[in-house]
């Protein structure tokens, strides 16, 4: 989830020796996703995307189905589902009847949060609000409008949800994050961090500035984004938890994001579990969050 970001915990080191020696998915799993890349004129570049298809995915010129957006962590990519099993557990589910029919599409993110950086040069959100969504609902037939439309995420991806929903609460009815990079420190306390050469400075200054752009970093900030759409957000099912022996500390931002949105009346489920920011975290708990997001799908709006 987050690879590359600071120096490997063992937890993380694991997940990369897993995927390593994953074996090959069924081919019951592979038939069902589509990988693909979409020609950016904002970005100036290719971006991938991989996309899984309902099982009955033949019918989609004839039926219009939900779309759920998943954004990797640091250091992943738009394959990250398919390489961890993830994608077979999402199709256990269907399965089961635990979970509905829905699409679940993920690009490529690389390093940007998902957002415009403070320079300009790499405008990712711009990107996904205004070419990558457009594009993929128009491919797949996702006529829903806001009730079919759903984006979750992991680490950078889960700080990538949460700002994307709570900036455009009008384009999602529900949003989740599994061990979301929400950073409780001031920019002031993170420049100190940038100063004395940290690890993290590499990734905070690619896209927020170096040394941080304050009104940039407000300006994409989840808890504020929370306050000043709140009365919209009352309108937004959300979901998210975090390990508590997260390594990254993020069980702390998870925390602060639980207390804002409580005092602001504004309904969410957070759950803080054992566990800490590696793979077998996340798969453990990936089914729950798609639950959530299918039960959001198929109520009345």
């Amino acid at each position: 989830m987050c690879a590359d970001w600071i120096p490997l915990p063992r937890s993380v080191a694991r997940w990369g020796l897993f995927l390593a020696l994953l074996p090959g998915l069924p081919a019951f799993a592979q038939g069902r996703i589509d990988c693909a890349v979409i020609e950016s004129a904002i970005l100036r570049r290719p971006v991938r995307y991989c996309a899984d298809l309902p099982a009955r995915n033949d019918d989609l010129s004839r039926r219009s189905y939900p779309i759920l957006y998943f954004l990797h962590g640091l250091g992943d990519d738009e394959q990250t589902l398919l390489k961890s099993g993830g994608w077979t557990l999402i199709d256990d589910l269907r399965q089961q009847g635990k979970i509905g029919d829905f699409l679940v599409v993920a690009p490529q993110g690389r390093r940007s949060f998902y957002i415009n950086s403070a320079d300009g040069r790499e405008r990712y959100s711009d990107f996904f609000l205004q070419e990558f969504m457009p594009y993929v609902e128009k491919k797949y037939g996702v006529h829903g409008g806001r009730a079919g439309r759903a984006i979750t995420g992991i680490s950078m991806g889960g700080y990538g949800a949460l700002r994307l929903a709570f900036a455009h609460p009008e384009l999602f009815s529900s949003v989740s994050a599994q061990s979301a990079a929400l950073l409780v420190e001031s920019p002031a306390e993170l420049n100190q961090a940038v100063s004395s050469g940290s690890p993290i400075a590499a990734m905070l200054g690619d896209v927020f500035g170096n040394p941080i752009d304050v009104p940039h970093w407000q300006a994409n900030n989840p808890y504020v984004l929370a306050r000043k759409n709140q009365a919209a957000l009352r309108n937004l099912a959300i979901y998210f938890n975090c390990g508590q022996s997260d390594d990254y500390g993020f069980q702390k931002g998870a925390a602060l994001l639980d207390r804002q949105l409580a005092e602001e009346g504004i309904r969410h489920e957070y759950h803080a579990y054992p566990g800490d920011h590696s793979l077998s975290y996340f798969l453990s708990h990936l089914g729950e969050t798609m639950e959530f997001h299918s039960r959001w799908f198929t109520q009345p709006k």
